[in-house]
């Protein structure tokens, strides 16, 4: 239930239909951001996810990584856009 984002998607003329929450953080934030795309066209989606996963994300945004530049919240957004963009290849 918890650990690296995974998502079900069903699309429908290009709109996100269904999203389901197979996998996700511990604080609740991939399951308030997924709610949120719902019916939103796929691509914008995929924007929309990765800035609402920072907005819900409870991690310290000021834990700056020296290797990548970037803070546990800005990481979220990313696994969560590349989690969707996954789901939407596979498409139930």
């Amino acid at each position: 239930m918890f650990g690296t984002p995974e998502f079900a998607v069903k699309v429908v003329q290009g709109n996100i239909h269904k999203i389901k929450v197979l996998r996700g953080a511990p604080c609740g934030a991939t399951w308030e951001a997924a709610m949120r795309v719902k019916d939103l066209p796929a691509e914008e989606a995929l924007v929309r996810i990765g800035l609402d996963v920072q907005y819900f994300c409870v991690a310290n945004p000021s834990g700056w990584d020296p290797i990548s530049g970037k803070s546990p919240v800005h990481m979220a957004g990313e696994f969560h856009k590349a989690a969707l963009k996954k789901a939407l290849k596979q498409n139930f």
